[in-house]
């Protein structure tokens, strides 16, 4: 797991062989998400603003396991 700077996200984990992007939010809540191409999840990491990233580019838009 990578820790991140943010009010929203705590840590955020890449599987690349399965592709599945887990993100442990800071108010609890673990969360996987499935099929997510490398490219979104190193813009999760890399991004400014790792929540705002999130909900214009992973939430809503893939399948994810709680």
């Amino acid at each position: 797991m990578v820790h991140v700077s943010s009010t929203a996200i705590e840590e955020v984990a890449y599987d690349a062989a399965q592709r599945h992007l887990t993100i442990r939010f800071v108010h609890g809540g673990r969360y996987t998400y499935l099929d997510v191409p490398p490219r979104v999840a190193r813009g999760l990491i890399a991004a400014p603003s790792h929540g705002r990233y999130f909900h214009h580019h992973i939430r809503d838009r893939y399948a994810f396991l709680h």
